[in-house]
């Protein structure tokens, strides 16, 4: 039995690990900024390629290493990642107005933000899972809305301490949580009665069944969407529709905010609905969602079409990853295939984004209108990876 200092390191560790995670898209206006270090889309976007290759990375490599290393050990090294990352995200501000040297830096501050985000979440979800065996679904569920509650204050606390002129503050901040979290992780066993057999699992993808390929590619899929939303907000509002940085903070904060309370929502009437019909309604909605962003203009449109849009992504990746868990029960290779699937769809979104606004001249709006066309195949693989019952239970 875990006792309530490891389960409080891991639900913890979930928060702060949100917090990190959005720390470098909520403050896209400070680097996009001629008064902060002036990139350009395309750098911007470029900034995220290093933490989509390193959270593959470890995504991938996860179970092998727990099988290694044990779990405890996957876990301080993705929260020494994070550790790293926010450190060399602080330091940066020292490069303000050395373009070059700083974007060096925060290339390799993203690197180590996706080793640590690919280890620490695969060693977080196996925690729950192991600490409460009786209630798997709910703890797991606990742990995803605290990292989505860590999501949703990033935005919040980036807003406060770019207006106190300080923003290099939150990653100060989220910097020395992680170092509290792990010296206390340190000091305990942290054993998972799960950890050896879910590690021994084969994580042959050659031989994994066709089914499978239809949650990566919904996973593969939302993930741009999200990527869409998450990253490319705030410079949308901010630099094309005029909207105070404020405001434009508040909107990802909405976004965050209702991925997560959409996820203990839709929890709830789940009870009444069935899980396979929410899960085939959200990419219409995120097709809409889509032309609602493209029209807005000021910052209460934008408040509330964020909001409607961090709803329609709320339960989509959960579920995706729990059907293909209940469709492939012994299959290891699922949470890991849906972590990489989701990081390269995010990866197609956070860098593609930046060449079609600065080479091809796409406004914002008309990229986000664009949205819908990856919501249509989106909606037509959720149809077909539903379209069996194993998924409907």
């Amino acid at each position: 039995m875990a006792n309530r200092t490891e389960i409080g390191v891991v639900y913890c560790a979930a928060i702060v690990q949100g917090l990190a995670l959005v720390t470098f898209p909520a403050a896209s206006s400070v680097f996009t900024s001629p008064d902060g270090f002036g990139f350009d889309s395309t750098r911007y976007g470029t900034m995220f390629v290093p933490q989509v290759a390193l959270a593959i990375l470890a995504a991938a490599l996860a179970p092998k290493l727990a099988r290694r290393w044990s779990l405890r050990r996957v876990l301080l090294a993705g929260c020494a990642g994070d550790l790293v990352s926010m450190s060399l995200l602080a330091l940066s501000r020292l490069l303000v107005g050395a373009p070059d040297p700083a974007f060096a830096t925060l290339l390799t501050a993203t690197a180590a933000l996706g080793f640590g985000f690919g280890a620490t979440v695969m060693a977080l979800n196996t925690y729950a899972e192991a600490f409460f065996p009786e209630r798997t679904d709910g703890a797991v569920l606990a742990l995803n809305a605290l990292l989505g509650l860590g999501t949703a204050l990033a935005p919040v606390f980036v807003a406060l301490v770019v207006a106190m002129g300080a923003w290099w503050l939150l990653p100060v901040v989220v910097a020395g949580a992680m170092a509290i979290l792990f010296a206390v992780a340190f000091t305990q066993p942290l054993h998972a009665a799960t950890e050896s057999g879910a590690a021994s699992l084969p994580l042959g993808w050659h031989v994994l069944p066709q089914r499978f390929w239809l949650y990566a590619a919904a996973v593969f899929l939302y993930g741009m969407i999200e990527s869409l939303n998450g990253n490319w907000s705030v410079l949308y509002l901010s630099v094309e529709r005029g909207v105070p940085a404020r405001d434009a903070s508040l909107a990802l904060t909405a976004f965050w905010g209702m991925v997560t309370a959409g996820r203990v929502l839709i929890a709830a009437i789940s009870r009444w609905v069935a899980a396979h019909w929410i899960y085939t309604a959200l990419p219409i909605l995120l097709l809409l969602t889509c032309q609602i962003a493209a029209r807005v203009h000021g910052g209460t449109g934008g408040i509330v079409a964020f909001s409607i849009a961090g709803l329609a992504c709320s339960a989509f990746l959960p579920l995706s990853i729990s059907f293909g868990g209940n469709e492939f029960p012994r299959l290891s290779a699922v949470m890991a295939g849906g972590l990489i699937a989701y990081q390269l769809g995010y990866g197609v979104a956070a860098f593609g984004i930046g060449p079609l606004h600065d080479q091809l001249g796409l406004s914002f709006a008309a990229i986000f209108a664009a949205g819908s066309i990856v919501a249509v195949p989106l909606a037509v693989v959720a149809a077909l990876v539903t379209r069996r019952g194993v998924a409907r239970t």
